[in-house]
């Protein structure tokens, strides 16, 4: 590593030529970009090699984190921190004329996920390099992302987004590495002396190649990996036809390869993106078990011992088929018996659950499971009957009970039920969201088994979310409590003994304030409004989905536009309201739900009397780069929920840990953000979780009844459909009927008297400055608590058991 800035100059000026062959001053951003990540690549690289010589060499155990998303953001300064070279290089860049900040702007954001699940599955790559504990994760590389978003006449337009088109600085192609993966065919049994043997036949075979991209920790010489499988055509494929017929074949099957690994989330309104979402699970499944044995066996003999070196977690239900595909190869590889291979696979498999959404349960219609994966399915059968057998024992004559935690059942294989089945270990990611799996949605399975349930709360890394994202913030806080914050989040609670300090208290409004300003000038840029960054800059800033609630803010500030008609001169503080987000292409709902977004920012920006102290702003096309321009200039952090229904969120303890203050429901992580910061420093309204429930279960929820009894809503709500908005009479009536025909399902009708007081609350507490500035300094304060690195260490000790390889 380069000791100082000439040092870094000379490297640098090498790099680019040996590159590029030219001159850096004849080059392009992008090629000097490139240069840069180059550079810092070999970096890396070095520290990687002997990271994994050290595993090998001492037989660690190591964690296997499989998820179908990664959502990283852009990695070059996250590297120049974790190697503490961000001065050098920045300064030594500003020698040559160039600007580090423009280079970063170069490199494109990865497109392996699409929000909170992929975001938590980076920071916890990150949380277990800087902690040195030996952590990799497993995924796909899509050649595509999800979709780069427009908003054209209000709508949500979707383009294709080519992240890889330019190519991937970061990641190592590893062809060496490759293996095979088998879709459909068929099965031929075979008796043997020593049992039955299972031969695949007739399949259609698919090369898995990996893409490593390392994981470098904070300040020390772990770094970890992250593999990504690309589906490529088997080399004997590369023949070439020899028919019109046989070229057509060849097409076809390169086709239905490389759809694999072309998009996240292919669309699963019809039949051929359900097979392909599935099909993309196995691939990524099987490819990756594979070279998880692969590895192990070349270090150690027999397979009886899998699980104690190696840790397979699954993060949510779309990787679950790592159960019944380990089966699969310690049977049919390794030659195991049955109980052997149930017993390695299980005290080797953990499960997370992120959902309560019956949505979001995974399943899958037998013929197309059987069909895609037919030795799995006899597995997955196999499982079944087992499974079944032991609860008859344990629950004798209760058909209704052991129908319902069946893994296959009712046509479906159910992949939540095989999880908890196939796993040494269950957890939620927020205290009440464990609770309500306990009790509610896996409550068969917790009674039966109380010891694998566990919570682990969620977590973000305040590397990316503070000391990247916020670095004057970052700066009041080592000036003012040191830095050891930096390695242990949770010592930003010493900055509670400065929240009466009004040097302190001004010092972080000037920072609140810079950020702000940055953010109202890439609105300039990008949309040519000018905002007041005096105004409260209120976010809601997450996923487009009707449990989500964007709708009741809009209802909010519909409400707030006619008290300003009614009332012009309302003695209220300027709010610019900020939205942003991606819907589902499929969704219908959330996408009206942003054209009803962007129609009442239409009508506030026509009226001169709600421009004086309304805005209404839709950032289009939200990725981690733009969270990390509008998270540290947030005053309100809009987390409003339906109770119950998020599981954890993450964008609240990114909010937190940036100094805003949470709006938010009984729901998720915002509870243990409440009581962690405390009731006065956080602005909480609406039904708890309970009460949700309650009225799901029991019934005796009137919308029409709340509609009617308050006037306020009533007229929103009725403007929805009487043509006060710049739209069509007609355009928002499925969102008016799902309040009063179809009852409110996510009771924002309910809910909103609560929240319109909050709300008011919200600008008497801003008006009193000193107050407000104790509040933001209260946040940041405890948001160490919200610490991925705290969550992989509870993780690490109460679920892995593995332990910190540090050398």
């Amino acid at each position: 590593m380069f000791q100082n800035k000439a040092a870094f100059i000379s490297d640098y000026l090498q790099k680019f030529q040996s590159l590029h062959g030219k001159g850096v001053d004849e080059g392009s951003n992008r090629e000097r970009y490139e240069a840069l990540a180059g550079l810092v690549r070999d970096l890396i690289a070095q520290k990687w090699a002997r990271t994994n010589k050290q595993y090998l060499d001492r037989g660690v155990k190591q964690v296997y984190y499989f998820s179908i998303e990664y959502l990283q953001g852009r990695i070059l300064l996250t590297n120049l921190l974790n190697l503490e070279i961000m001065e050098i290089c920045s300064e030594g860049l500003g020698e040559l004329g160039i600007n580090l900040e423009e280079l970063t702007e170069q490199e494109p954001e990865a497109g392996l996920g699409s929000g909170g699940l992929g975001r938590l599955a980076s920071c916890f790559l990150d949380s277990m390099a800087s902690l040195h504990l030996p952590g990799h994760g497993c995924g796909i590389r899509y050649r595509y992302g999800m979709f780069k978003q427009k908003i054209v006449d209000g709508y949500q337009a979707e383009l294709p987004d080519p992240w890889l088109k330019d190519g991937n600085v970061w990641e190592f192609r590893k062809p060496d590495k490759a293996v095979s993966v088998k879709f459909g065919g068929h099965i031929r049994e075979e008796a043997t002396e020593s049992g039955r043997r299972y031969h695949h036949e007739g399949y259609e075979a698919i090369l898995a190649v990996p893409y490593d991209m390392p994981v470098a920790g904070f300040r020390n010489n772990t770094v970890n990996t992250l593999r990504l499988w690309s589906a490529e055509i088997m080399p004997s494929e590369e023949d070439g036809p020899v028919s019109d017929s046989d070229y057509i074949k060849a097409m076809e099957y390169r086709r239905s390869v490389e759809s694999i690994s072309e998009i996240l989330y292919p669309d699963d309104s019809r039949y051929e993106g359900r097979v392909l979402r599935l099909k993309q699970q196995y691939f990524m499944v099987s490819a990756g078990l594979q070279s998880i044995v692969r590895r192990f066996k070349k270090k150690n003999g027999s397979l009886s011992e899998f699980h104690e070196k190696n840790a397979i977690h699954i993060n949510d239900t779309h990787p679950v088929v790592v159960v019944p595909e380990l089966m699969r190869i310690l049977l049919d590889e390794e030659g195991m018996s049955w109980d052997e291979a149930w017993q390695v696979t299980t005290n080797a498999v953990s499960y997370t659950n992120h959902t309560v959404m019956p949505e979001a349960f995974e399943k899958w219609p037998v013929d197309v499971f059987r069909d895609l994966m037919p030795r799995v399915f006899m597995i997955v059968n196999e499982i079944n009957e087992r499974w079944c057998r032991d609860l008859w024992s344990r629950y004798p004559g209760e058909w209704d009970r052991i129908h319902e935690m069946s893994i296959i059942a009712d046509g479906f294989v159910h992949m939540a039920h095989l999880a908890v089945v196939g796993s040494h270990s269950v957890n939620g990611v927020a205290k009440i969201h464990t609770e309500i799996l306990k009790k509610s949605v896996l409550r068969n399975f917790y009674e039966y088994w109380p010891s694998k349930f566990s919570n682990k709360t969620n977590g973000i890394t305040h590397r990316r979310w503070l000391m990247k994202a916020n670095p004057n913030l970052s700066d009041l806080i080592t000036e003012t409590i040191g830095q050891s914050w930096m390695n242990h989040a949770t010592d930003l609670h010493k900055l509670s003994a400065y929240v009466d300090d009004p040097l302190v208290g001004e010092k972080l409004s000037m920072v609140k304030l810079c950020n702000k300003e940055c953010l109202a000038e890439y609105v300039r840029k990008t949309t040519g409004k000018v905002l007041d960054p005096n105004s409260i800059f209120d976010c809601h800033v997450k996923r487009i989905h009707n449990y989500k609630r964007q709708v009741l803010n809009v209802m909010h500030i519909m409400d707030m536009a006619n008290r300003l008609r009614d009332n012009p001169g309302l003695d209220i503080v300027p709010r610019t309201f900020f939205f942003a987000g991606k819907a589902a292409p499929a969704y219908y709902q959330a996408k009206r739900t942003i054209k009803l977004i962007n129609t009442v920012a239409a009508m506030v920006d026509a009226d001169p009397i709600l421009k004086e102290k309304i805005n209404v702003i839709f950032l289009e096309n939200y990725r981690v780069s733009l969270a990390e321009i509008i998270v540290p200039a947030a005053d309100v952090s809009e987390q409003i929920s339906t109770a119950s229904k998020e599981a954890s969120g993450t964008g609240n303890m990114k909010f937190m840990m940036n100094g805003a203050v949470t709006i938010g429901t009984h729901d998720g992580a915002n509870i243990e953000i409440r009581n962690e910061v405390g009731g006065e420093n956080f602005v909480a309204f609406g039904l708890t979780a309970d009460e949700v429930m309650d009225f799901h279960k029991r019934g005796g929820y009137n919308a029409r009844a709340v509609y009617d009894a308050n006037p306020r809503l009533k007229r929103v709500v009725d403007q929805l459909v009487d043509g006060r908005l710049p739209a069509g009479r007609d355009e928002f009536r499925e969102l008016y009927d799902s309040f009063l025909t179809y009852n409110d399902e996510f009771f924002l009708l309910e809910d909103f008297g609560a929240y319109a007081s909050a709300q008011e609350q919200i600008d008497l507490l801003y008006k009193d400055q000193p107050r407000w500035r104790k509040m933001c300094l209260e946040n940041v304060a405890h948001s160490g608590q919200f610490s991925s690195d705290n969550t992989i260490w509870e993780y690490a000790v109460g679920i892995w058991q593995v332990k910190p390889a540090i050398f």
